[in-house]
């Protein structure tokens, strides 16, 4: 009689790529002739890879990655995120973390939309709350309104590293998403503390150390704040204007067919180019906006009344119950600059400046919202694109606002950040803010929105254009 092992070699690799990745291992487990034959297999390791998983090489020129060890790393992640024991996952978390954080960053949609990885991550933490618990609901914002058995993470890169997490992971209706906007109260006491708008965090979701990394836990903040706010606005009905992180990791993949290769280097520098294929980020076009904010009074009373000034700077300040105002904006960019990255920022992509109108969706001729507008795109120091807007009236600045783009370039997940005014004032006002790319032409349906000019300023007023930011 035939054994598997007297099989062809092409037969038997077949044979192995159409069995679940952990099945190849009970069979490495049979004899010593298959382990010898499936263990360093790189062919047998890649396929399964690529059947079970999104190609992690996002363009042709990519190098060929570790496919043995990779292969092994993802399929015990997935062991450990199915089984049912708590004390392992919170034992791992930092290796389980990680390695989502990888397949997020390397996760891609084909022609129809669909993503392995996608689908895998959403098949192990949207049903099964014990995972989404363990995993994405680990930061700070949890040390104060969860149950006694929901515990952040003890290290600071690791509540950072949850934190982001749940940021690309998104904030979906049902009960994962209930729980997270449950602790809305406690996102918006740290969205509305002004102790956390300072030149060191350069008055957006960074760090306060001067480092410009990302305040990961400060994003999902803002996030809950605005996903909260939205859901009570009935204009989340209209595609346009609803936050795109309603599923799971949407907006956060690229279309593989879309992904554009390495950035020259030097293309900046070509004039003869037009400046949108010489612009990485993808800036030019319309964009839709959310502005939260709190009545002026409740902010100030909030963080200057007697009993504020008590709190000691390392500690948080009372949950906010005070219901905020939304605003729903669209915003019209046309890029203007493209220039070399300064020494301080990332050297990868260049810097890219813009120009625009903002005109208020919510109210005819909204003072706040009506606006000439510029701003810049540039990568930070650790990679991550930072957005800042600046909203000007007249001929003069009004509000800011500095924000990271969640998924990275491209990333239809949009911007979240933090607005305030333009003079960085300690006592305000600053809140909550996201936008994100409804579409690249000027064009828009009458859906939902009115035509809303902006006052035409008087030609000398238009030097704005040229200031640098």
């Amino acid at each position: 009689m035939t054994e598997l092992l007297d099989l062809c070699y092409d037969v038997l690799i077949r044979i192995l790529e159409e069995i679940d990745p952990e099945d190849v291992g009970r069979c490495a487990q049979t004899s010593h002739g298959f382990n010898d034959f499936i263990k360093q297999n790189t062919r047998l390791y890649k396929a399964q890879y690529l059947r079970n998983f999104d190609d992690p090489r996002r363009r042709p020129t990519d190098p060929e990655p570790a496919w043995i060890p990779e292969l092994q790393r993802l399929v015990r992640c997935r062991k450990m995120l199915e089984s049912a024991n708590g004390d392992l996952k919170r034992d791992e978390f930092r290796f389980i973390a990680s390695t989502l954080d990888t397949l997020i960053a390397t996760g891609s949609t084909d022609s129809l939309g669909e993503s392995h990885n996608q689908q895998l991550i959403t098949k192990l933490f949207q049903p099964i709350y014990q995972n989404h618990g363990a995993f994405l609901c680990r930061s700070s914002l949890y040390d104060r309104c969860s149950k006694p058995s929901q515990k952040p993470a003890d290290d600071e890169e690791d509540r950072q590293l949850s934190a982001k997490l749940l940021c690309l992971f998104g904030i979906p209706s049902g009960n994962v998403g209930n729980r997270v906007l449950s602790a809305h109260t406690y996102a918006r006491s740290r969205v509305y503390d002004l102790r956390n708008y300072t030149d060191a965090t350069a008055w957006g979701p960074f760090r306060d150390d001067g480092s410009m990394r990302v305040d990961w836990e400060m994003v999902e903040s803002l996030m809950v704040v605005l996903c909260y706010n939205s859901g009570l606005c009935g204009r989340q009905f209209i595609h346009r204007f609803r936050p795109p992180w309603t599923q799971p990791l949407e907006g956060v993949l690229p279309a593989r067919d879309r992904i554009l290769p390495a950035y020259p280097p030097k293309l900046y520098a070509q004039p003869e180019i037009p400046l949108s294929l010489r612009d990485p980020y993808n800036v030019s076009g319309v964009w839709s906006r959310i502005v939260c904010f709190l009545d002026y009074n409740d902010l100030y009373q909030y963080n200057f009344n007697a009993e504020a000034m008590k709190v000691p700077a390392d500690q948080p300040r009372d949950p906010i119950h005070t219901e905020e105002a939304i605003r729903h904006i669209v915003m019209d960019l046309k890029v203007t600059e493209v220039l070399a990255p300064s020494e301080f920022d990332n050297q990868a992509l260049p810097v890219v400046k813009f120009t625009g109108t903002s005109r208020s969706v919510d109210l005819y001729g909204d003072p706040n919202a009506n606006s000439k507008l510029r701003g810049s795109v540039r990568l930070t120091p650790d990679g991550e694109v930072r957005w800042r807007t600046i909203s000007v009236f007249y001929g003069e600045e009004r509000w800011r606002s500095e924000g990271i783009q969640v998924g990275g370039v491209r990333s239809q997940r949009g911007v979240i950040g933090t607005w305030f005014d333009k003079d960085m004032d300690p006592h305000g006002p600053a809140g909550p803010t996201a936008f994100w790319k409804i579409c690249d032409t000027n064009e828009l349906d009458s859906e939902g929105s009115e035509e809303v000019e902006v006052e035409e300023e008087d030609e000398e007023d238009g030097v704005w254009f040229l200031q640098e930011l």
